[in-house]
């Protein structure tokens, strides 16, 4: 079976045309129907064969007909939003207060907190939402629809701007929207109007193509490739996009510092160190007006965490301990964040005041008068297994919750990792005589083992309060690319909607004058460039509004 369709001019068609590429001529229509000329074909792609209506055998025509659908393109749209916006109902990982120190915890976390919404809402990756493997997915899929539906129409729109036909068949005159047969008897001399014509279109700004008694006048034929510009545009910010999720390209994690730790930012081989936060709050003479305030009450004025960054020298030794090596400090406020090799370091909340230390000072009752034998100190974030107190003295830790509650089941748990309600189960052993004593440490009070003569006693004391700051760690080389998309696929847009592409023919054959017009938008302004040129003809601008009136919009 032949793929070509042959038209009466002689010229042979691809399979799929709908116009003549020679003459313009419509191929599917019989003599009745061009004579009618109510439902003469689309003139979108100047009839040219588009691949998605031509072949659907293979696999690959199955593929390329799916994505090449706009109805498609918008479900995948609308499902990508839908699916968005229930990842803003619970909070992103990043964005949760606690840390979450690896998938169990974090799991526990969202099925602990939110309950089985929470557990669905991890198992499905709305947590980490924009990394998850589906939302890559649907972001891809964006992707190939629009590069797909993009070549599908501008390799037949490119076929038929780069050549122009112009001397038409007179079926393609007749069936534009606008059309208008004059008579010779009501024109000038034939060839100073048509040299007046071209004159006057030219100065309209449109570009003239003349063959035989044949001219066709042009303008705004770049307005065509604005929907591709707008394309190009938004594949552009669909790889920015998705390149973000290489970490070599984007990096956007969230960090606890306490005060004095040093800890390695993730994604990179730097280190930070919190030297000190602090909370400015303003002065009562620094209002600018009466606010009535209560008694004790204060408003921040600025938060600012003072960092040293260092640089690991041993990076590229695998298991060598790290070798710092300070490379910046400075302050970190909101908004100011501290850079270093395009990484950035921005200040978004922080913890006051917070349990970092218990001070106790052991006391052996045996000893005489009472003898303090030192001083124990348990970090509530890294606590010691053994603390020595004195020559022979041993302090161990046994069991630790920084968040203690009972549990359903009658033992000890922890609600979270921050030491908010801490209770530590400790042994004090002598070592010179083998005489041990446990203690537990719980709602700031003991439980001792031996209550009736106990050994060993803690003295408690002020604990140690420090502050932690939570920072944002960012890094995006691939911002400039998703603002170049953006620009790119704004452009597009204007020229797609603000700009339009006009042409008129005039063509003379068999004693008569016939014009035709035909534009992507804007029929009113191109009516009324006719009306202009009726004018320049010296013809009654009446012929314009019939003749537009009486013909039907194709769709």
């Amino acid at each position: 079976m032949s793929d070509d369709r042959k038209c009466e001019c002689g010229h042979t068609n691809p399979i799929g045309t709908v116009l003549c590429e020679s003459c313009g001529k419509p191929l599917l229509m019989t003599d009745a129907e061009l004579e009618e000329a109510d439902n003469f074909p689309s003139m979108r792609y100047e009839g040219m064969a588009r691949r998605s209506k031509t072949y659907s055998r293979k696999l690959v025509d199955k593929v390329w007909n799916f994505f090449s659908s706009v109805k498609i393109a918008v479900i995948i749209i609308i499902i990508t939003l839908v699916m968005a916006s229930v990842g803003t109902i619970l909070p992103q990982k990043m964005y949760v207060q606690v840390p979450l120190l690896d998938e169990q915890m974090t799991r526990d976390y969202y099925s602990g907190t939110y309950g089985l919404f929470g557990d669905i809402y991890y198992l499905l990756g709305f947590h980490e939402m924009y990394n998850s493997w589906w939302f890559v997915t649907l972001m891809a899929m964006i992707g190939i629809s629009l590069v797909i539906c993009s070549l599908d129409r501008i390799i037949p729109l490119y076929k038929a701007l780069r050549k122009p036909r112009i001397n038409q068949h007179l079926a393609f005159y007749r069936g534009q929207r606008l059309f208008i047969p004059l008579p010779v008897e009501g024109a000038k001399e034939l060839d100073a109007t048509m040299d007046q014509t071209k004159g006057w279109l030219k100065k309209r700004g449109y570009k003239i193509f003349g063959e035989g008694t044949s001219i066709l006048a042009e303008k705004g034929r770049i307005s065509r490739w604005g929907p591709y510009i707008n394309h190009v545009g938004l594949i552009v910010f669909l790889l920015g996009v998705l390149l973000r999720g290489v970490p070599a390209f984007h990096i956007e994690e969230f960090i606890w510092v306490r005060e004095g730790q040093t800890v390695s930012i993730p994604g990179t081989k730097l280190f930070v160190k919190n030297l000190e936060y602090k909370t400015e709050y303003y002065a009562e003479d620094e209002y600018v007006e009466e606010l009535g305030m209560k008694e004790g009450m204060v408003i921040p004025k600025n938060f600012q965490t003072d960092v040293i960054i260092y640089k690991n020298e041993n990076e590229n030794l695998p298991g060598a301990e790290p070798n710092l090596t300070q490379v910046k400090e400075g302050p970190i406020t909101v908004n100011h964040p501290i850079t270093y090799q395009g990484i950035s370091l921005f200040q978004l909340d922080r913890r006051e005041q917070i349990l970092g230390a218990l001070n106790f000072t052991l006391i052996d009752m045996d000893s005489p008068d009472s003898k303090e034998i030192g001083e124990v100190k348990i970090d509530l974030f890294d606590p010691s297994s053994e603390i020595k107190v004195g020559e022979n003295y041993v302090v161990r830790i046994l069991d630790y919750f920084p968040d203690y509650q009972m549990g359903t089941d009658n033992r000890p748990q922890t609600k979270g990792v921050l030491p908010n309600n801490p209770m530590v189960a400790m042994e004090i052993v002598d070592t010179k005589t083998n005489v041990l004593e446990r203690v537990a440490y719980v709602a700031g009070g003991f439980v001792q083992q031996n209550e009736n003569t106990p050994r060993f006693q803690l003295a408690t004391h002020m604990p140690d309060l420090i502050d932690s700051s939570g920072l944002i760690v960012r890094k995006d080389t691939m911002l400039p690319l998703i603002l170049f998309g953006a620009i790119v696929s704004m452009i597009g847009l204007v020229m797609g909607f603000y700009w339009n592409h006009r042409r008129i023919w005039i063509h003379m054959e068999a004693g008569r004058i016939y014009v035709a017009g035909h534009t992507n938008k804007n029929w009113f302004g191109l009516k009324q460039e006719a009306k202009f040129l009726m004018k320049h003809l010296n013809l009654s601008n009446d012929l314009v509004a019939v003749q537009d009136k009486d013909k039907k919009k194709n769709t």
